[in-house]
């Protein structure tokens, strides 16, 4: 171990080095504070041995220096009786012990021995640490392997499902046209033809919603309207609105001001649960007229929220639960089960959030609240299927 010894007098370098070379030290000499420091910047000891009074730089300068340079540097003080003071500000500076003059061999032994311990300690601890990050990031990599095969068998399982429900629509359908055609009868043959193509609309629309949701979402954020979204929206849902007899309803607060926001993202957000919501006023046991309810306002702090509320038959704490799942829908063969999840990660990745409360029987309202641009928090990249 290479072993630094700073003394003015030539005597006690002579002598200390002798005795330090005989107990195993590679042992390196300076007269001065400023030698020391040039020989330290070529060597780099692990241990200094320096005295506190020296002419120029005193030894606590030194020890300073030293600190600076190298904080895992253990450094001893050789002190004079007089200068116990001048040890305790050494110690106080970090310095791992003192000895006093006349140097007594067995005293000094015991000040490198406990110098040489806390070097050791320091790095185990510091190999310890290594070894313990590089467990963390390996088991944080098995972790996060392990939720995406569970995320995939999840993806799998749903799109199977849809997959099944699509396929069990072309058996029926299948099945009328060959009635229809063994048969010869029209009636069979425009059954099984709405139905043929009833299906074939469900797996364009599986798989638009399937691409939709696993590209990344490059958002292009810019200050407009919050409201422009929502009324584009209403403007286009309210002729299917009207075909269903549900009335709807748009409602803006007034003066609002410019949010930062990709209005095209926000638009689909929003479309798909206004498409939910009608879809909801259709089901069995909703109000009766339905009415479907559109709304934007501020947010204190001045984020943006967006209401989607309808009056259908609402849900049970069951199916809340599974809503923003993959593949799960409320619409038995009809959904694709993509919808809510895809709207959910267009809020998250405008650093929002996407609630819903519903009750059974009185109907369902959605919440999309977006941040100040200011209180946004970077997300990390969205998980994709």
């Amino acid at each position: 171990m290479d072993l630094l010894l700073v003394d003015d007098e030539e005597g006690i370098r002579t002598v200390l080095s002798l005795s330090l070379a005989d107990a195993g030290y590679r042992v390196h000499t300076a007269r001065t504070g400023e030698e020391a420091l040039a020989v330290f910047d070529r060597v780099r000891p692990s241990l200094v041995l320096t005295d506190i009074k020296m002419p120029g730089m005193d030894g606590i300068e030194l020890l300073e220096r030293l600190k600076r340079r190298d904080p895992d540097v253990e450094v001893i003080m050789i002190t004079g009786h007089g200068d116990i003071d001048l040890a305790i500000q050494s110690i106080q500076r970090e310095a791992s012990d003192f000895v006093t003059k006349p140097i007594n061999d067995a005293i000094l032994g015991i000040a490198l021995k406990r110098a040489r311990e806390r070097l050791d300690m320091r790095r185990r601890l510091r190999r310890y640490t290594t070894n313990l990050e590089q467990l963390v990031a390996e088991k944080t990599r098995e972790l996060v392997r392990a939720e995406r095969l569970a995320a995939a068998g999840q993806a799998a399982a749903g799109m199977a499902h849809a997959i099944k429900n699509i396929a069990g629509g072309l058996e029926g359908c299948i099945f009328l046209l060959e009635q229809g055609l063994r048969q010869d009868r029209r009636t069979y043959l425009e059954q099984g033809w709405e139905m043929l193509k009833s299906n074939v609309e469900k797996i364009k629309d599986l798989s638009l919603a399937l691409l939709d949701y696993s590209r990344p979402e490059e958002l292009r954020p810019r200050p407009v309207d919050p409201a422009g979204p929502l009324e584009e929206v209403a403007a286009l849902m309210r002729p299917r609105a009207a075909k269903q007899g549900v009335e709807l309803r748009l409602e803006k607060a007034p003066d609002l001001p410019q949010a930062l926001l990709d209005p095209e993202a926000m638009h689909r957000c929003l479309l798909n649960l206004v498409v939910n919501a009608l879809d909801a006023c259709a089901e069995e046991g909703a109000a009766r007229p339905c009415s479907v309810e559109l709304g934007v306002e501020s947010e204190p702090g001045g984020g943006v929220r967006y209401v989607v509320r309808d009056t259908g038959p609402g849900m049970d704490t069951q199916t809340m639960d599974l809503l923003f799942t993959l593949f799960f829908s409320t619409k038995g063969g009809h959904g694709t089960g993509l919808g809510l999840a895809a709207s959910r990660k267009i809020v998250e990745q405008h650093g929002g959030s996407l609630d819903v409360e519903s009750e059974p029987g009185k109907g369902t309202a959605f919440f999309v609240r977006l941040p100040a641009p200011g209180a946004r928090q970077p997300l990390e990249e969205y998980p994709t299927i």
